[in-house]
């Protein structure tokens, strides 16, 4: 053979050990993230949890935060995948100096920092307000269905319950009265056992008659407190969560659910049906696509927390958005008064928007403020600032669904799923930032 190739010896030693520096090009997001996390951000949270001088050392929890950040960057959420990218990928060893935790490590990282993980989501955002990506011209807000980490088929409504419970401890009964007449009957076949144990299929049915019992009392409890709190709501102090729909007398109704693998989501509708999960809310400024406020709820309805999502953007930011854009489901008298009250200007869809229709027509059966609101948005027609919603809120969600392929909450629990959306938003941002290199 004539031609010459150059040689491929996998056997070859290096002379010199490599740098994770030639291993990976200097542009790349990788040293982006691990140099921004090392000398940027502020992890004295995360330092203070390290009081006990004495064990092996740890990991050093600005490489472990890298690691975290940048494997959020890359659409990588599970400790186990992230660990496995510590192993086979350069870019993940140029954040780790090669060092390489495992899944158990990275996990409990994450669980033991998440509040204060989570809590870097403002400093990025600094970051970016400082990069000139946040200018805060127009802000459109909107939120989407984010599967939890359980099965919609492992609810049982309130009614379900009341019908279940009464069955489930006859039956239990029956065989527990049973049980002891065979034993008072036959001694002799107990053998060596004691003679009182239960069968497990008796076990088994009693632990679900307990689980039962347990989130009906605890549909019970919330419905009363939702409905003794009712009259204290404001407008701009909306629910952190979904309480389950109630009576006036603050008992559930029968179509109040409880999921018993995640108690704290819920059944939501979708365009695709009905899942099991939350509602993230988000705030993106529409220059550079840049989340500024983010938060998670358990509930289906997007109006009461436009409010909350103002306050952020202002806590977040130090400023308030000139200008919002919604869609109907944000649509309420409160709303409308409480951003003209910040003197914020407002674009919200007064109603559903058909195809080849102006936005938001102004209908007979809008009144108030909903009717200038609409008024407002047909005068404007397709150069209405209502146009600037789609193409700014709409593209973070699919960036974050589709390309980084965030479909489901790994985690359990309201404050836990916020957390980690929070994660996600932070990985967003950083995106964006390294983009703006």
């Amino acid at each position: 053979m004539s031609k010459v190739f150059r040689p491929w010896d996998v056997e070859q030693s290096w002379l010199l050990p490599p740098s994770v520096h030639d291993l990976v090009p200097p542009t790349h997001t990788a040293h982006f993230v691990r140099d921004l996390v090392r000398d940027d951000l502020d992890l004295g949270e995360i330092y203070a949890a390290y009081d006990e001088e004495r064990g092996f050392p740890p990991f050093h929890p600005a490489m472990m935060t890298a690691l975290l950040l940048y494997g959020y960057t890359q659409g990588l959420f599970s400790s186990r995948r992230i660990a496995r990218a510590c192993e086979e990928r350069v870019d993940f060893m140029a954040v780790t100096a090669m060092q390489r935790p495992d899944f158990r490590t990275i996990a409990k990282f994450r669980l033991r920092h998440l509040r204060a993980l989570a809590g870097l989501f403002v400093q990025v955002l600094q970051l970016c307000q400082r990069a000139g990506l946040v200018r805060l011209g127009h802000v459109a807000v909107d939120g989407t269905k984010v599967k939890a980490n359980a099965s919609k088929h492992k609810a049982m409504s309130y009614a379900r319950m009341k019908e279940a419970e009464p069955q489930l401890a006859a039956l239990v009964q029956g065989w527990l009265d049973r049980s002891a007449a065979e034993d008072t009957t036959d001694e002799e076949a107990v053998g060596d056992q004691r003679g009182d144990e239960l069968p497990t299929w008796v076990a088994n049915r009693q632990a679900r008659l307990e689980k039962i019992r347990e989130a009906k009392a605890a549909l019970e409890a919330e419905a009363k407190k939702a409905a003794a709190q009712d009259d204290d709501d404001s407008d701009d102090e909306p629910p952190t969560s979904s309480s389950p729909p109630h009576n006036d007398d603050g008992t559930p109704t029968d179509k109040a659910q409880r999921n018993f693998t995640d108690p704290e989501s819920r059944i939501l509708r979708t365009g695709d049906g009905y899942v099991q999960g939350y509602n993230a809310q988000v705030a993106v400024d529409a220059a550079n696509q840049v989340i500024v406020a983010q938060f998670v709820v358990a509930a289906q309805n997007d109006a009461p927390y436009l409010p909350r999502l103002l306050n952020e953007i202002r806590a977040n930011t130090g400023h308030q958005a000139r200008e919002i854009s919604a869609d109907a489901g944000y649509c309420s008298e409160a709303n409308l008064r409480s951003l003209a009250r910040r003197r914020v200007r407002a674009y919200v869809a007064a109603g559903r928007q058909r195809h080849a229709e102006n936005p938001s027509p102004l209908k007979r059966t809008r009144r108030g403020l909903s009717a200038r609101m609409a008024a407002r948005l047909r005068r404007g027609a397709h150069r209405s600032r209502y146009r600037l919603r789609k193409v700014t809120v709409e593209p973070v969600f699919g960036q974050i669904k589709a390309a980084l392929g965030f479909a489901r909450f790994l985690l359990r629990g309201l404050w836990k799923v916020t957390a980690e959306w929070g994660l996600v938003s932070t990985a967003h941002n950083l995106r964006k930032l390294a983009a703006a290199r």
